[in-house]
């Protein structure tokens, strides 16, 4: 596998993709307090340009129901006008707001589902499920970020998989409250609009628990490998969505992911999911505004590929 594809499979399988978003800030309560300190070791920035963005937006329509598909991208460094033109004119159009899960009000419950459904079951170690230099470059980036080497021998490899990428952005200057499923669950709460979610947080959780250990332990060698170009492949793809560009998106956030079991289990079966929910919504008039991870609105298998199996067409908004 080339570094390429390396980074392509961890930057996907941690953010891309949306696994990540509701748990953000989550995820990083449920480890112990070493991961929580060294996401305040990020280096203070001075206040940054203000960047203007065009993301790419599509509509599904009939003759009583729109639905707007918005791909997010769930943290952003400060300073990207995203919410403006097209999309702040759908949003503002729509009478409800659906996204892949809501926050929950109850934090602590949240935190209890990581931990259990995280922790492993097998009383085998971590860190012993690594061999030679992937438990090398592991502890290595433990250290990086201040964390002892136990901190994370309980847990399922997803599990620190997720916490070392959301220290590995947050440390390059990336916030989950500047990422766009933040600002709109903020802008929804404020007008009192309608939210729904199309999963729960057990059930996307369920997801990295249901995967195989050799997927998780590969995916999890995968992200320590390419933890030191956090910063730039995150930049990256921010500066592809911002240009409204999912072709390139695709090839960076999806081709990089080629266990098909990784795969399965975090795009084409959630998508296939959504496709039919959107299918079924259609039959109610309205109009929605659907934002997702930008990997799913994007590439092979997207959600768009996944409507024409119901004769529907998503089309860009421009």
């Amino acid at each position: 596998m080339t570094f390429a594809t390396l980074r392509k499979s961890a930057l996907a399988g941690a953010l891309g993709l949306g696994l990540i978003g509701f748990g953000a800030a989550n995820a990083q309560e449920a480890v112990q307090p070493g991961a929580a300190a060294a996401q305040g070791e990020a280096a203070p920035a001075s206040a940054p340009a203000t960047v203007q963005a065009d993301p790419a937006l599509w509509l599904v329509e009939d003759d009583d129901t729109k639905i707007y598909l918005f791909g997010t991208v769930h943290m952003l460094k400060p300073g990207i006008d995203w919410f403006a033109g097209p999309v702040k004119a759908a949003w503002d159009a729509s009478d409800s707001a659906v996204f892949e899960v809501l926050p929950g009000d109850d934090q602590a419950a949240t935190v209890a589902t990581f931990q259990r459904l995280g922790t492993d079951q097998t009383g085998v170690k971590l860190r012993d499920r690594l061999e030679g230099e992937d438990r090398s470059q592991y502890e290595a980036a433990l250290t990086s970020f201040g964390i002892p080497y136990p901190t994370f021998d309980s847990f399922e490899p997803w599990l620190a998989t997720m916490n070392l990428s959301l220290l590995g952005f947050a440390k390059a200057g990336f916030d989950p409250n500047s990422g766009v499923e933040s600002i709109l669950q903020a802008k929804a709460k404020a007008a009192a609009k309608p939210m729904i979610g199309l999963e729960t947080i057990e059930e996307q959780l369920g997801f990295l628990d249901s995967l195989p250990m050799t997927s998780q332990v590969k995916w999890l060698n995968e992200t320590v490998d390419t933890l030191p170009d956090a910063d730039e492949a995150m930049d990256e793809m921010v500066s592809d969505w911002a240009a409204g560009e999912p072709e390139k998106l695709a090839e960076l956030l999806n081709e990089g992911m080629n266990d098909p079991v990784l795969r399965k289990a975090m795009l084409t079966q959630r998508n296939e999911n959504w496709a039919k929910w959107i299918d079924h919504r259609l039959e109610q008039p309205g109009t929605v505004f659907l934002a997702v991870g930008s990997g799913h609105l994007a590439g092979a298998d997207s959600v768009q590929d996944q409507l024409k199996r119901y004769g529907l067409n998503a089309v860009r908004v421009e």
